[in-house]
């Protein structure tokens, strides 16, 4: 197994910093919260940022990024949804996205490394197979947890429905990310691309 380069972690760093940003953009920018339906839908960008790093480092290094995104945060630095951190985050009822996060890249990740040639219908696909490794797991993590240790009786339903506006969201941003990797790929070198993927 090759070990990763120096440029390699610089390059995985910078996506700790960038799910740091995408978690809390709503706190510095509140006009960026929505209200939908009489509740508030903050604008995230971690699952767009979790999907990116897969998509252009691959697997491997994509998830080891997360891991270290979320390493940093459960040591107490604040890069979690509202400025939060702690262990205590990934026991939450939204804990179970946090730790998706990892799931995102890899499996992104994983197909992006067989496209051969920048297509949109195939880096769409690795998005969305991101996407549903992120809800999959998030609602029902946070399904079992309202259901167990907060004793909160809800179905699994009603946990999928009131999820359907950062779906909403999340699905676009997903759709960009593939638009995105289409054009960086025609402007990257391959060989670029390809180091980072086989690390």
């Amino acid at each position: 197994m090759t070990k990763f380069r120096t440029i390699d972690l610089t390059f995985g760093a910078v996506f700790v910093c960038l799910m740091a940003i995408g978690a809390n953009i709503a706190v510095w920018f509140p006009m960026l919260a929505v209200p939908i339906g009489g509740a508030t839908v903050p604008l995230s960008l971690q699952t767009f940022f979790a999907t990116i790093a897969g998509l252009m480092l691959g697997k491997r290094l994509g998830s080891f990024a997360m891991i270290t995104y979320i390493l940093v945060g459960v040591a107490g630095v604040p890069v979690f949804s509202q400025m939060k951190a702690g262990a205590m985050q990934l026991i939450s009822p939204t804990g179970g996205f946090i730790i998706s996060f990892i799931f995102v890249a890899f499996f992104a990740g994983l197909i992006a490394e067989r496209i051969k040639k920048p297509s949109l219908p195939m880096y769409t696909l690795a998005a969305v197979v991101g996407l549903i490794c992120n809800y999959g797991i998030g609602v029902t993590y946070m399904y079992l947890a309202m259901n167990t240790w907060l004793e909160l009786q809800i179905s699994y339903a009603l946990a999928w429905s009131s999820m359907i506006p950062f779906l909403i969201k999340d699905t676009g941003l997903a759709c960009l990310a593939a638009v995105f990797m289409v054009s960086l790929a025609k402007r990257v070198p391959s060989r670029w691309m390809s180091t980072a993927k086989a690390s």
